[in-house]
């Protein structure tokens, strides 16, 4: 029997099917609109930084941050004219490692020792969507699709000691942000501090979801590949140059869209992702089509792998030029047994010797629903740089997961929360050419205790 929709109901059943295609594609806008919207929040404006001025804490509630850097993140927006973002020469004492991206965190270059500059530095300047020309002499352009984006910054730590914490801030601000009309007097570059302040860029499965990606719609032009979700998203409200301003009918369906979209998405994520050595349970993060795409700005015109990508981003953030020669990430969420991470057991993980990296390796672990550092724990993370981690007589390392120290285990040892699940991210600065051959083999996560 054929089944029969009131026109309310048809309606309704639009604006739900479209919702959820608007959050699988819109997730990197407004992932990186959630981070923008939180420095405006503390006081912060377009074309000036966002800093921390120690390793980041559980306050910062990004996606998967790593604490073993000083952040900075600045903002710019080249709406009026190109900005210029000037990165110091780096040194053995001080460098930083930056990834510079659009509003859509496609990457427009890689900054830094590991970037393009090769710690040498330069002047950056944006250019915005239809510039006409190039970038003036002794500017490296980066033409950009966007007039929005952001460069994560990291400035490196040799360790976590205050005298070094010291100068890696001291060196991370001498970068520059500036309109290129001031090119040749710029202004002093304005640094807001988010230090103990609670910066939450989670993504919200809610009506702020589309709040948020109106504000991008509004703000950006429509790039060409994206211009079949102009009608889909005018379905549920989201028109360029008109208010959003959803009637009930509508927000009861952005409501319900949210719901389903975020379950299909912790579905897909609950089933992992591919191992980096057969049978590990160290896995790539991110799906290689979506690094690629997002790498290439979606060069090959075959392929747009908008359902991944919004995987991808719903977990972390940034995108790299060029992985795997600056950085590289991997990924667990389950133990040796294959089975959760819970935060009320003890686990131990075994660092072999000699890890193939020229600058540092760390693990961190985050909490497995928010994809953030655990709140209200001491310490997220441990890394190389560590003064006093202890090293087993083989030259291996012994990291503790557990709600309680372990006794005699203090230096070596990140707090859990006995109630949540949590999953690790262990990071390689500078990888040798023996971890990509796979010479060497991070050993997986293996539970010691049970309450």
């Amino acid at each position: 029997m054929k089944q029969v929709y009131s026109p309310n109901e048809l309606a309704e059943r639009a604006i739900e099917r479209r919702a959820v295609e608007a959050i699988v594609w819109g997730m990197p806008a407004v992932n990186a609109d959630r981070m923008l919207q939180e420095m405006l929040r503390i006081g912060g404006k377009t074309n000036q930084v966002v800093y921390w001025r120690r390793p980041l804490d559980w306050h910062n509630q990004t996606l998967t941050p790593n604490p073993d850097a000083i952040y900075m993140i600045a903002f710019f927006d080249t709406k009026e004219e190109p900005v210029v973002l000037e990165i110091p020469p780096g040194s053995a004492e001080a460098s930083l490692n930056g990834n510079v991206v659009t509003v859509w965190q496609t990457a427009l270059e890689d900054v830094g020792l590991l970037g393009i500059d090769r710690g040498a530095g330069g002047k950056f300047v944006i250019l915005p969507p239809g510039h006409k020309g190039g970038a003036p002499e002794g500017f490296i352009a980066l033409p950009s699709d966007t007039f929005a984006g952001y460069a994560l910054l990291r400035s490196n730590l040799k360790s976590h000691a205050d005298a070094d914490v010291s100068k890696s801030l001291a060196y991370g601000k001498r970068v520059k942000i500036y309109p290129l009309s001031m090119a040749s007097s710029p202004a002093e570059t304005m640094f807001v501090d988010a230090t103990d302040v609670v910066f939450d860029a989670t993504i919200p499965y809610d009506l702020r979801f589309f709040e948020s990606l109106d504000r991008v719609i509004q703000h950006e032009p429509w790039i060409e590949r994206d211009r079949a979700m102009i009608d889909p998203l005018s379905t549920i409200g989201i028109v360029k140059g008109q208010t959003f301003g959803p009637d009930q009918l509508t927000k009861d369906a952005l409501a319900a869209a949210a719901a389903q979209a975020r379950a299909l998405l912790d579905h897909r994520y609950d089933l992992g992702f591919p191992p980096f050595w057969e049978k590990s349970r160290w896995t790539l993060p991110a799906p290689p089509e979506a690094i690629e795409g997002q790498a290439t700005t979606y060069a090959d015109r075959a392929t747009y792998p908008v359902d991944v990508r919004r995987l991808a981003y719903t977990y972390l953030f940034v995108s790299v030029k060029r992985l795997g020669a600056g950085q590289f990430y991997l990924f667990s969420m389950r133990d040796k047994d294959g089975d959760a991470m819970e935060g009320g057991n003890t686990y131990r993980l075994t660092v072999p010797p000699q890890v193939p990296v020229q600058q540092y390796w760390s693990v961190t672990a985050y909490d497995r629903e928010t994809h953030t550092l655990i709140r209200n724990m001491a310490r997220p993370s441990r890394s190389s740089q560590v003064p006093g981690l202890k090293t087993n007589s083989n030259g291996s390392i012994d990291i503790w997961f557990s709600p309680t120290v372990p006794a005699g285990k203090e230096t070596n040892w990140i707090p859990t929360d006995p109630k949540r699940r949590f999953e690790l991210i262990f990071r390689l600065f500078g990888p040798k050419k023996e971890f990509f051959e796979k010479a060497w083999v991070l050993c997986d996560l293996e539970k010691v205790a049970a309450p």
